[in-house]
């Protein structure tokens, strides 16, 4: 149990640390060997490396209509229930979240907008591991659909057999994703990026892996023009605050929820009372001991902290501080509290919010930000599908209206093209202007008036041509 007003500054930051991400030099250089081995020999790389990772060998990369079919049959009545719930629950949520177009006509004349379009082509890797994820391949399904990606492709490791899990199949199959390959690790992840003779180049990759994975994504997402990743990734986290009128059973429950993710996870209670820490701390004792994954989970235990607070004003400015990628908060004013919290990927508010919901099938996205991020980077989203980009249309009165505010800025920077291309255009048509209104004006006109009408149609002062003609001057 730890007390937080009684630790140091040096303590508190050790009390908060991460674990440490393993023999990082080691793993850079084997996952640049992987890619490497990609950009060279395409799909032969990619049969070798699943071979040697996985310990199967494939007859072909891409999964066939056959299996996509006997999946489906496959499948118990209850099961694919289950799968369209969640969907239906992620669609409605993220189809909220549709942009329109933004217009505004900033002075007459002048009008921007901003639009937005999908990313053409979308990769998904789905991680498999000791257990199947149909829940992510809704939560980057539902999106890249709703979003309009005209190509979604699925990439996930194979079992010793060569399949997928039918309800990752099943779950693609509602996302409508056209395309499902049967490998996973970082090669997976360089065949979207640099594209082989099976599987054509992405735009965008998106989903969770192993830290190989991870890894992957940053270095391609370096080196390939035009090619992006989602978000930086990292073992799982959850951060529970808890006062006296929590429930310590259920705050257990959520904390080894993600303790059993594996064994880098990391799971933390922010009290108020120690007599709460120290119950929590018991259920979790006992619930441990009938979990399948108790051995995960007990690793993942070896670097979470029970913290006792002087306040839950102190438990959110601890929380704020590290910044978690799920937090749930199980106290007597919630809504109080909320209003104090920041840089969390995704809250979770009361009593009968549990982690689990917004991980299968509340309608929020589970592919959050870890290890700090949070404080910087948002949860997955449909615009994350998406990109934005501005449309602007100047009138001739528009353009000649900013044009003294164009020319003195270009002025201040000195650049003179930039100039040049405002000033061209004002002067020349202020030039037609004048030369139309004399050509319409009788010849009897009074003198005086033409002296007018040229002191209302002057050019707009060009720098870039007296900075031309002082030059010249200079050099004679």
């Amino acid at each position: 149990m730890i007390t937080w007003s009684q630790l140091s500054a040096n303590d508190k930051q050790k009390t908060l640390a991460r674990p440490a991400i393993s023999d990082s030099n080691t793993l850079r250089d084997n996952v640049a060997d992987i890619i490497n081995k990609v950009r060279r020999n395409g799909d032969d790389a990619l049969f070798a490396l699943t071979q040697k990772f996985d310990g199967v060998s494939l007859a072909t990369l891409r999964l066939t209509d056959k299996a996509v079919v006997k999946a489906t049959q496959s499948l118990s009545a209850e099961r694919k229930l289950a799968i369209q719930t969640a969907y239906s629950q992620i669609e409605a949520f993220h189809s909220a979240q549709k942009a329109q177009d933004i217009r505004v006509e900033t002075m007459p004349g002048v009008e921007c907008i901003l639009k937005t379009e999908a990313i053409d082509s979308v990769g998904l890797y789905i991680p498999a591991g000791s257990a199947p994820l149909p829940s992510t391949v809704l939560m980057l399904g539902v999106p890249a659909k709703l979003a309009g990606c005209r190509r979604v492709v699925l990439v996930c490791p194979p079992d010793k057999n060569g399949d997928i899990a039918d309800e990752i199949i099943y779950a693609a199959k509602l996302c409508q994703i056209g395309e499902i390959y049967t490998i996973g690790g970082a090669q997976a992840v360089a065949a979207l990026a640099l594209g082989t003779k099976s599987i054509a180049a992405v735009n965008k990759v998106f989903g969770p892996g192993n830290r190989f994975v991870t890894e992957a994504k940053s270095q391609l997402s370096q080196q390939v023009p035009g090619f992006a990743i989602d978000m930086p990734a990292g073992p799982s986290e959850l951060l529970v605050i808890a006062d006296d009128s929590a429930n310590p059973a259920y705050v257990a429950a959520d904390l080894l929820s993600q303790a059993e993710h594996g064994i880098d996870s990391q799971v933390i209670l922010l009290s108020d009372s120690e007599s709460v820490a120290k119950t929590v701390k018991q259920h979790v004792e006992s619930q441990l001991q009938s979990l399948s994954r108790k051995a995960i989970a007990e690793q993942a235990l070896k670097q979470s902290r029970f913290i006792v607070t002087d306040s839950l004003q102190q438990a959110a400015e601890v929380s704020n501080l590290y910044g978690p990628e799920h937090l749930s908060i199980q106290t007597r004013d919630n809504d109080t509290l909320l209003t104090q919290l920041r840089g969390a990927g995704s809250i979770f508010v009361g009593d009968f919010t549990p982690e689990s919901a917004g991980d299968y099938a509340s309608g929020t996205n589970h592919v959050l930000p870890t290890y700090g991020y949070s404080k910087v980077l948002s949860s997955l989203s449909l615009a994350d599908f998406s990109r934005r980009y501005t449309v602007q249309t100047l009138s001739r009165q528009g353009l000649t209206a900013l044009a003294p505010t164009i020319v003195e800025l270009t002025d201040a920077e000195g650049l003179d093209a930039h100039q040049r291309a405002v000033t061209i255009r004002v002067n020349q048509e202020v030039e037609r202007k004048l030369a139309s209104e004399l050509a319409a004006k009788p010849k009897d006109q009074d003198q005086d008036q033409d002296q007018d009408q040229d002191q209302n149609n002057a050019p707009i002062k060009d720098n870039t041509t007296q900075d031309a003609t002082a030059q010249d001057k200079a050099d004679e």
